[in-house]
């Protein structure tokens, strides 16, 4: 069969221009329909791989194609949260909401994995995938339903930006923890050298952040400079060049610590903000990079994931059924518990817990990295992109009549 494969394997050329045109196309479909367009992407990745049709397969060279999306996929991600906001919601009891949302899904994970017999570093990123929630997601659908500026739909902004941004520092962990042999002592070494590491990039964060804000409040002169080097410079895209040569030396830096480097990619692209750079020039850095990553590294990308996902692999239906459960009940119920004892009303937690709920992109591209790097299989990383659709598609319905019961709920109550 892989002979078979091999001798019918299309040009690399001619398997992208399918990709594209299929990942667009379908992506379109479901961006009319009210859904984000990377379920469509993937769909078409899976009609077009091994579960239906088999055209196509995950070379080495889409594998490298799909890394540059991930990269300027968390990029975006990056650009779109505020620091602010994750220092925001870790003040007062909001932090509790975030803890709860957090972790009471990571242990249920976990919980899941070691029961049906699963080993260490894959029951950990089953549970890690469970605790996700897809921030670029929660945005677009709270902005759908115009709630965005809501009580609740701020809360669900702080806690995905709190729960994105651990995921990824977990992540980077976990990718030191793979190298070891597995022993107490050795996975004990490793998580000690991790958060050495972690602590190092963490100082030199802090470190940047505190220069960037003594620099914007004193004035303007770092927009200013960077505007006098644009125009020195003759090149064409210049400031872009300039961003991502920023973007890639806090890349290499944290791989050089060990970390992966979509890690230095989020963070330092976390760095940069209106107030540092200006607004036009924060305008034309996301223009230029959504403009390369949606146009075509990111269809390429979730295109890629369905290359990847096997239907035929999943034979543990147990398993994989207990997995979509615990993604719905931990986080909801995380939410939920999370609001009550942050002082919030039942409605209102309910309807937080609800809105988190959507996976979509962070947990497929820590469940890429975890297949990729070896540390999950087939049908695990099937079971998960299952889930990561699942949770994307139900949550906008279910958070629709959360917020219609939560407003009728606050009508009766005055009346």
């Amino acid at each position: 069969m892989t002979l078979l494969a091999a001798q019918f394997e299309l040009p690399f050329f001619t398997n992208l221009l399918i990709l594209l045109v299929s990942s667009r196309f379908l992506g379109e479909l479901f961006e009319r329909m009210k859904q984000p367009s990377m379920i469509g992407e993937i769909i078409a990745g899976i009609i077009l791989g091994p579960s239906l049709l088999n055209l196509i397969h995950r070379t080495e060279d889409i594998k490298v194609i799909s890394e540059l999306g991930i990269f300027l996929l968390v990029i975006i991600a990056g650009l779109e949260i505020n620091i602010d906001d994750i220092l925001k919601s870790l003040r007062g009891r909001s932090i509790i909401i975030s803890i709860m949302a957090f972790f009471l899904p990571v242990l249920s994970g976990i919980a899941v994995g070691y029961f049906f017999g699963e080993d260490i570093l894959t029951t950990i990123f089953i549970g890690l995938c469970v605790a996700i929630t897809a921030l670029p997601v929660s945005i677009r659908i709270l902005m759908d339903l115009g709630k965005i500026n809501s009580e609740a739909g701020q809360k669900i902004i702080s806690v995905a930006i709190f729960d994105d941004v651990l995921a990824l520092t977990i992540l980077g962990v976990l990718l030191n923890i793979k190298n070891s042999d597995m022993s107490f002592g050795a996975i004990a070494n490793a998580v000690g050298f991790s958060l050495i590491k972690l602590v190092i990039l963490i100082l030199l964060l802090s470190a940047a952040y505190l220069y960037i804000r003594k620099s914007t409040a004193k004035g303007n002169y770092i927009e200013e400079w960077l505007d006098n080097i644009v125009v020195i410079l003759k090149g064409k895209e210049s400031l872009f060049a300039i961003f991502f040569a920023f973007v890639l030396l806090f890349a290499t830096f944290t791989e050089s610590l060990g970390l992966h480097f979509i890690v230095g990619a989020f963070f330092a692209s976390l760095l940069i903000n209106e107030a540092l750079i200006g607004k036009k020039n924060i305008k034309a850095i996301d223009k230029t990079t959504r403009n390369i990553s949606i146009g075509f590294l990111t269809p390429i990308f979730f295109a890629g994931i369905g290359l990847e996902f096997n239907f035929y692999s999943i034979s543990n239906i147990g398993l994989f059924l207990s997995i979509i459960f615990v993604s719905y009940a931990s986080k909801i119920i995380g939410g939920f518990t999370g609001g009550l004892f942050a002082g919030l009303k039942k409605n209102v937690s309910l309807t937080i817990g609800i809105g988190l709920n959507a996976r979509g992109i962070m947990e497929l591209v820590i469940a890429n990295i975890a297949y990729q790097t070896g540390m999950i299989n087939t049908e695990i990383f099937s079971m998960l992109v299952l889930m990561g659709l699942l949770t994307t598609l139900t949550t906008p319905m279910l958070l629709k009549r959360a917020f219609k019961r939560s407003e009728q709920v606050t009508t009766d109550t005055n009346m």
